[in-house]
């Protein structure tokens, strides 16, 4: 006995899918995992390596596809790739419980090693590991946003920690070349940017190596070159200053 399955519905496994709802109606897409993001990020072009199928459902788990005359109201069209982009673009994407807390796991993890790497205790210069930072998070119960970028919310836990525990972004060190006329005058501006003046050297021109805030590094760089037109240079000597060995509590 041969089973039938009606022609509106289509199966499908292991899929992700994206919703988006418009003029009063569900409607969504079968995706491949992982796909979704990379589409998102420009990193895939290609559609056909996004989608499961071209088709347009009002619920994928049941196979149901949507009927042309909801995607001309809710889309103002039925051209079914140009539907898929729209709500690529701007649908959410539906994962299991399991999937969620998996992914904010890893966030949490992510969070924490991008800590660890741009950050030092201020008093001994030393680094904090991984481990002591993920703890430190979970004292003061910060909790991931999936929808934010973990490197915006590793700057976001480094200034919550700053309340609890001796942190602080570990300081860039900088040689700075500035020209002789505009040097005094220049080094004024640069000053409330500077951390530590390590060395000084006047002789045609000044030479500064100083320890910056990496957040103040775009400043300085700007300002040197518009205020000296290019005759002024900068030059990163190290991205941390640190001290060997890990830090402990």
């Amino acid at each position: 006995m041969s089973i039938f399955t009606p022609t509106n519905q289509i199966r499908l496994t292991n899929v992700a899918v994206v919703r988006v709802k418009k003029a009063g109606k569900r409607f969504e897409i079968a995706c491949y995992k992982n796909k979704v993001m990379s589409w998102r990020s420009g990193a895939e072009k290609d559609l056909d390596e996004v989608l499961q199928t071209s088709s347009v459902f009002v619920n994928v788990s049941k196979g149901q596809v949507a009927k042309k005359d909801d995607l001309n109201k809710a889309f103002g069209t039925d051209d079914l790739t140009e539907i898929c982009k729209q709500i690529l673009a701007k649908g959410e994407l539906q994962v299991s419980d399991k999937e969620r807390h998996s992914q904010l796991e890893t966030m949490f993890r992510d969070i924490a090693t991008i800590v660890a790497e741009k950050c030092v205790n201020p008093e001994t210069k030393r680094p904090y590991t991984v481990n002591l930072i993920e703890r430190a998070m979970k004292d003061i119960h910060y909790s991931v946003k999936a929808g934010k970028s973990t490197k915006q919310q590793a700057l976001e836990v480094i200034r919550q920690l700053k309340e609890t525990m001796e942190i602080q972004r570990a300081h860039m060190r900088l040689r700075l070349v500035l020209p002789a006329k505009e040097a005094k005058r220049l080094k004024e501006k640069l000053k409330p940017l500077l951390q530590v003046v390590e060395s000084e050297d006047f002789d045609e021109e000044l030479e500064m190596v100083c320890l910056v805030d990496p957040g103040c590094f775009r400043e300085i760089d700007e300002l040197i070159r518009c205020e000296t037109k290019g005759r002024g240079s900068l030059e990163v000597l190290s991205l941390k200053d640190v001290e060997e060995g890990d830090e402990k509590l």
